[in-house]
């Protein structure tokens, strides 16, 4: 190559890295474009992993770095999938997606990746191999449950189950996950089973109809996914009292932790049924920071960083003699306190869910959860 070759290509490749250093530099001249792609929303999970995604997003870290659009699917993994395509089409720069089912998205997912966005799927783990999952462990959140449930029996009872939303990944997996610990008690028997999709109001109406044809005497214990404070609150209203109440091995809604601490504890706003009453329950999370640590990591692979392709959240685990009332929720207090519950008078309905602490996530806290809105806002 000659002396003139050389300058040539050498020019020719600076002049390349120019261009390509000042693309990415005018990149960040502008928000990246991100969409919440949603597929159930019918419960207060959803609603409240929605509003730390929004809180994130306007938090001032983030605000002027994102422009954020969300879209719900509903139960549909056609729409979602249509809807996943569209975002690709119209320029996204990351999906953030609460998916429908583990399989029946992975086309269109692909078919992101492909046009170079990057997507992450959070709770509802997606198979798509170019997809990044942010998730707990589902068959260990019924484990851990089941086994609690089994002790508590003594290794000897009737089980009534209640599931979650049917073909949803979590769903499968926790009752893959509890089946497996209730088939090692051959005196553990699983007399019955609903479906209540992970809803407070549903399980209602479901148990209603299980207690038509039934009745409380015929399981000694439940292993539920979402639902334990209104099976406490059916009791009461079949008179059956705190200390005669079914165990139940449930998730972390408000007013189930409520319901968990101590019948002396004062608790203001308590009352009726979302009180405390010693109810004999483990507290086993999937908590909704899952869906702000899904933007937050968008955000870190679109600037460059290193980020698992899975990344698993620890699980808050809590007894009853682990319940902490906080004072007022920000994300100071529960990093420094680790409490996890809130009164009555703060937070009125007892469906919504108290995990909302993570370490990574200093800009949401009590706030977010309610209201879409950061720390300090």
């Amino acid at each position: 190559m000659t002396k003139t070759m050389r300058f040539c290509a050498f020019f020719l490749a600076a002049l390349a890295a120019w261009g390509m250093t000042h693309a990415s530099a005018s990149a960040r001249d502008k928000p990246y474009k991100i969409y919440l792609s949603l597929s159930y929303t019918g419960n207060d999970w959803q609603s409240e992993a929605e509003n730390m995604i929004r809180a994130l997003a306007s938090s001032p870290a983030y605000r002027d770095k994102i422009k954020l659009e969300v879209q719900v699917a509903g139960p549909d993994a056609q729409k979602q999938s249509q809807q996943i395509n569209a975002m690709a089409q119209s320029g996204a720069d990351a999906i953030v997606m609460y998916g429908v089912s583990e399989t029946l998205l992975n086309g269109a997912i692909k078919n992101a990746c492909d046009r170079g966005v990057v997507v992450i799927a959070y709770d509802s783990f997606v198979s798509a191999p170019c997809a990044y999952n942010i998730t707990t462990d589902a068959e260990e959140f019924g484990r851990l449950g089941a086994d609690w449930l089994v002790k508590k029996l003594g290794g000897k009872g009737r089980v009534l189950m209640v599931n979650g939303v049917p073909g949803s990944s979590p769903d499968k997996a926790r009752i893959k996950g509890a089946m497996g610990v209730f088939s090692e008690y051959p005196d553990i028997k699983v007399v019955g089973s609903i479906t209540a999709m992970w809803s407070e109001s549903v399980l209602r109406s479901e148990l209603s109809k299980y207690l038509a044809v039934h009745s409380w005497d015929d399981f000694d214990g439940l292993w539920v996914q979402v639902g334990c404070y209104t099976a406490a609150v059916m009791q009461d209203e079949a008179g059956i009292t705190d200390d005669k109440k079914k165990p139940c091995a449930g998730e972390a809604s408000n007013g189930h932790r409520i319901q968990m601490l101590p019948a002396s504890m004062k608790v203001d706003g308590a009352n009726g049924p979302y009180r405390p009453m010693s109810y004999p329950s483990i507290s086993v999370a999937s908590p909704p920071f899952e869906g702000p640590l899904a933007l937050k990591y968008a955000v870190d692979v679109l600037d460059g960083k290193t980020v698992p392709k899975l990344t698993t959240v620890p699980i808050p685990t809590f007894t009853s003699e682990q319940m902490k009332l906080c004072e007022k929720g920000t994300w100071a207090e529960m990093h420094n306190t680790r409490c996890n519950v809130f009164s009555p008078a703060v937070i009125p309905n007892p469906g919504w869910f108290s995990d909302l602490y993570s370490p990574e996530l200093p800009e949401i806290g009590l706030n977010a959860a309610l209201k879409g809105l950061p720390e300090g806002e």
